[in-house]
């Protein structure tokens, strides 16, 4: 398997496990240090919300790579497979608009930090970090988005994707 194949098929695992291991680690760190030496870390909350907000960025992208965001299954049961279909792809032009919005004002908003400087509080880093978090979560939803589109007009019959992918 080639590097582009194992990182197309985990790149987002990786980095939520990633952090997830960071966060979790930080906050075990704060609270032996609270509860066993009586003192506490200035930087540990702050690094464990910092990655808990790229966690929900990457996150998403996620959710959509394995298509588990929210579908209103009543009408989806009731409709035929070639407008399932519709509905599918649909579903992700609407997220992919979403993410090319969210990329664009993103981009604002990360110049403003920039000009301004703005660090953080408690680890004196650079607010761009973890605001970057959204335009790198909304480039790799909208990668997903593409994938799961020509993945749904690539296969004729959608069943197989319906019960691996979809629910």
């Amino acid at each position: 398997m080639t590097i582009i194949k194992k990182l197309n098929q985990h790149i987002e695992e990786w980095i939520l496990v990633t952090l997830l291991i960071i966060s979790l680690t930080s906050i075990t760190l704060q609270i032996c240090m609270r509860f066993i030496f009586d003192n506490s870390l200035a930087w540990s909350e702050e690094l464990a919300r910092y990655c808990f907000v790229w966690l929900i960025y990457i996150g998403i992208a996620y959710g959509v790579k394995k298509s588990r965001h929210i579908c209103l299954d009543i009408v989806y049961d009731l409709v035929p497979v070639p407008v399932k279909k519709i509905m599918i792809i649909l579903s992700y032009i609407l997220i992919g608009l979403f993410a090319v919005v969210v990329i664009y004002y993103s981009y604002f908003m990360i110049e403003q930090i920039a000009n301004f400087g703005q660090k953080s509080a408690a680890m004196r880093i650079n607010m761009i970090y973890v605001y970057l978090s959204v335009p790198v979560g909304m480039v790799l939803t909208l990668i997903r988005v593409t994938q799961n589109i020509i993945r749904v007009i690539k296969d004729g019959d959608i069943t197989e994707l319906q019960e691996d992918e979809l629910l």
